[in-house]
């Protein structure tokens, strides 16, 4: 009788295990809820690259920006689940939006599966090189002096640059305005022209208009310094007790078969540990992660609760 059961369980298995080599059978498409020229989408195109060499795939980024994200991620959610629709999410696609607003046309965990967290990313406070500020301290005195003239970008509502930025000015007891663009890239682009004279953004992006000088950093915003740009403090310095730190992760419409996944997740390991994608990814001043399904999973739901309760702390909302 336990021969038999082997067998039959043996059997069940065959579709799964054939499917999983056949994948992918055609162009895979990787969604990024933002405009070209963002940080989340600078990482994709670098991982991507790889990816398509292992997979012997074309894969096509699918920039989808628009209403802070959720265009892109509902686009994901509804898309054929055979695994050749992937999504590549942020803190505020996968663990924010669904608090700030009071109604959103998905479930994360209803409608994703995660695969893996794939990279932290360090944020920056960054300004306009004419902005006379050349220190967070500076910056401060400067907003306290002119309330209400400065303007701060951000990728969108309730984002982590919209958040961090909030929560720079109720630590700071600042009144710096919010102007939302629809991705950082947009959003860079204001800020070097002098559109605005504040931007929250991530060290991928930010790096190379710092190092040119289109655009000066104040500030690291998480514990620690960047090597990427190692003279810049951190803002616990001037704010003790500040952080915030933004993450990019992966996952794919929730009834992609779970051989699929796997392959999925194996593949993206292999790439991003390969010594040539971890040096490119590390030089755009993002970490690599490769957590597990199972430790993405329980790290998407701290990340919600820690993010609801500073969005309902500070009561914002966004419709």
């Amino acid at each position: 009788m336990i021969k038999i059961f082997v067998v039959i369980a043996l059997l069940l298995s065959l579709p799964a295990m054939a499917l999983a080599q056949t994948f992918p059978a055609k162009p895979i498409r990787m969604i990024v809820a933002f405009p070209p020229g963002g940080g989340t989408d600078i990482v994709t195109r670098i991982i991507s690259a790889k990816l398509s060499e292992a997979l012997k795939q074309q894969i096509v980024v699918d920039n989808r920006g628009g209403a802070d994200g959720i265009i892109g991620t509902d686009i994901a959610a509804k898309a054929n689940p055979d695994g050749h629709v992937m999504f590549v999410g942020t803190a505020g696609n996968l663990a924010i939006n669904q608090t700030l607003y009071s109604k959103v046309p998905f479930d994360i965990a209803r409608d994703f599966a995660p695969i893996t967290q794939l990279v932290s990313v360090d944020m920056l406070l960054t300004v306009h090189p004419a902005t006379p500020a050349k220190s967070v301290r500076e910056l401060i005195a400067l907003a306290k002096a002119k309330p209400g003239a400065l303007n701060y970008a951000s990728t969108g509502i309730g984002g982590i640059p919209h958040l961090a930025a909030e929560l720079f000015n109720h630590l700071a007891d600042l009144k710096i305005n919010h102007v939302p663009y629809k991705g950082g890239g947009p959003a860079m682009v204001e800020l070097i022209a002098g559109h605005v004279q504040v931007f929250v953004q991530s060290v991928v992006q930010g790096a190379a208009p710092i190092k040119d000088g289109r655009v000066r950093a104040l500030a690291v915003l998480g514990p620690k310094r960047t090597p990427v740009l190692p003279d810049v403090p951190i803002m616990a310095d001037t704010l003790p007790g500040y952080d915030a730190t933004n993450w990019y992760g992966l996952v794919v419409p929730a009834k992609t078969p779970p051989a699929i996944q796997q392959r999925i997740y194996r593949e993206f390991v292999k790439a991003v540990k390969s010594p040539d994608i971890e040096n490119k990814i590390l030089a755009q001043g993002a970490v690599p992660v490769m957590s597990t399904p199972a430790e993405f999973a329980n790290f998407l739901k701290a990340e919600t609760a820690k993010w609801a309760n500073v969005i309902k702390s500070a009561n914002i909302r966004a419709e």
